[in-house]
């Protein structure tokens, strides 16, 4: 009998050095039986991307069943992880990733596993992901990819990409969103005790980095004491002891932003913390961190780190009941 679920050979990579928990993210949404759901779910393999046993992170090691000849049967293929942005792979693996697009297959990526998609070429022309740390590297390694660091995953139909380790389990989420619906998605979300559906992007995860250049110590000690105030590029010039000019000039030089850029940033790093520890209200967080209005932090806020106030709270949030 022909199987007619969606997607219904889920094929995970395995390799030297695999990441253990990205490989769990995949085994834990399509390998799990799922018998709640009364349904046919995805038959789950596993394959070697060379000869083994391959060791994995935490000290063991796996013995795949089967070799890439597996990949040419599956509807899907997903790469957890990667050894390194700078770890090569054989030219017999990527020829096998890129075939799975190419005959209408399904490829997925959690994770550093970006980089393998990547020098397959399956990535060439479309919109990608991977972790934070790593997103810069792959845009200049692979200037053809329109890397977008903020998402936890991007979907380009065939071809989809997620974020850091965690994000794996977002986007394997979605995959099931799509092939089965909405009602099973979140089905399989609440046996996970998950969210169904995570706010926000990899931005709200991401320490901002500080201006370390000595010729600006003294703005620095002045700033924190002053953020709620209503500060424009003169004062913070007037404070480093420069002209206008000459401090926007060394400061771009220093940090590679604007002055005006680095105070907003300044001012949502307040907010944050603020968020984070305190049950003030979002106005009074604006307040203090110097935006004002409400609406003014709730925008910078969206726009940097890729939520709300409130939505960041409910994630970050120290203080039960803060609102």
């Amino acid at each position: 009998m022909t199987d007619t679920r969606p997607h219904s050979t889920v094929v995970a990579l395995v390799y030297d050095g695999l990441c253990t928990f990205e490989f769990g993210c995949a085994y834990e949404i399509f390998g799990l039986p799922r018998p709640e759901l009364h349904r046919p779910w995805y038959r789950f393999e596993v394959c070697a991307a060379e000869h083994g046993p391959l060791r994995a992170a935490g000290g063991f090691t796996i013995q795949a069943p089967c070799d890439l000849d597996l990949i040419e049967q599956a509807d899907t293929v997903i790469v957890p992880g990667w050894r390194g942005p700078d770890a090569p792979a054989s030219p017999l693996l990527l020829a096998a990733l890129s075939r799975v697009v190419e005959r209408g297959g399904r490829l997925a990526s959690i994770c550093s596993g970006a980089f393998l998609l990547a020098a397959a070429g399956v990535l060439d022309g479309r919109r990608a992901t991977t972790h934070w740390r790593y997103a810069d590297v792959l845009a200049r390694r692979f200037p053809r990819i329109e890397v977008d660091a903020d998402v936890l995953y991007v979907d380009e139909g065939s071809v989809l990409t997620s974020a850091g380790s965690a994000a794996g389990l977002d986007l394997c989420l979605h995959m099931v969103r799509r092939d089965h619906g909405v009602a099973v998605a979140n089905c399989v979300a609440r046996r996970l005790v998950l969210a169904p559906h995570r706010e926000g992007g990899q931005a709200q995860f991401v320490e901002r980095p500080v201006v370390t250049d000595a010729r600006f110590s003294g703005l620095l000690e002045w700033l924190p004491a002053h953020l709620n105030e209503d500060l424009c590029v003169a004062d913070l010039a007037r404070q480093a002891g420069m002209s206008v000019r000459n401090f926007q000039r060394r400061f771009r030089e220093a940090t590679g932003s604007t002055p005006g850029a680095w105070l907003v940033q300044q001012r949502i790093a307040r907010a944050r913390v603020l968020a984070e520890t305190t049950s003030l209200t979002v106005d009074e967080i604006a307040m203090h961190s110097g935006f004002g209005a409400a609406e003014t932090l709730r925008h910078h806020f969206r726009r940097l780190v890729g939520t709300t106030p409130t939505a960041y709270r409910r994630t970050f949030g120290r203080l039960s009941g803060s609102r």
